[in-house]
């Protein structure tokens, strides 16, 4: 029950959100490990981007009622996510790219904010396996992590 409990797919994804968001306060202070940092956060927000499209939107497009919207605003948001971190890549440390993590962080700020409040309450509801679908969720996961994400850009 407790490993069940553990995997539950809203917590685990809520975890990948507070993991991304303590990431971002290090990366404001940190001197010469900003870059490290960001990259960090650039490979966990791809990773968890690419757990949602492939499994969570999909498993919540199929069960959970009128939520159509919000998983539509949810793929614009990762393909813009994606964009600029693909120019934060491109990107050498400097004011330019200060302003990039900047944007990045806000982006994903209201992202986070609107899963929160308009999804994960209907998703809560709904009659989906959360326990299954956060399994299905932390095994893909591992194997993002595991090749370095890369397949997930």
């Amino acid at each position: 029950m407790a490993r069940a409990a553990r995997l539950d797919a809203l917590k685990l994804l809520r975890t990948d959100h507070e993991e991304v968001a303590a990431l971002f306060k290090q990366a404001k202070t940190a001197r010469g490990r900003k870059q490290a940092i960001v990259d960090q956060i650039c490979q966990a927000l791809i990773v968890h981007a690419t757990i949602e499209e492939e499994i969570f939107y999909p498993a919540c497009q199929a069960q959970v009622v009128d939520v159509e919207d919000v998983l539509a605003e949810a793929k614009v948001e990762h393909q813009t996510l994606k964009e600029l971190i693909a120019k934060i890549g491109l990107s050498e440390p400097g004011e330019q790219y200060d302003a990039q993590v900047t944007v990045l962080e806000e982006y994903v700020k209201h992202h986070v904010k609107e899963e929160h409040t308009a999804l994960f309450p209907k998703v809560r509801k709904s009659s989906l396996d959360l326990a299954e679908l956060g399994q299905q969720l932390a095994s893909r996961k591992r194997i993002l992590q595991g090749d370095g994400g890369r397949r997930a850009a």
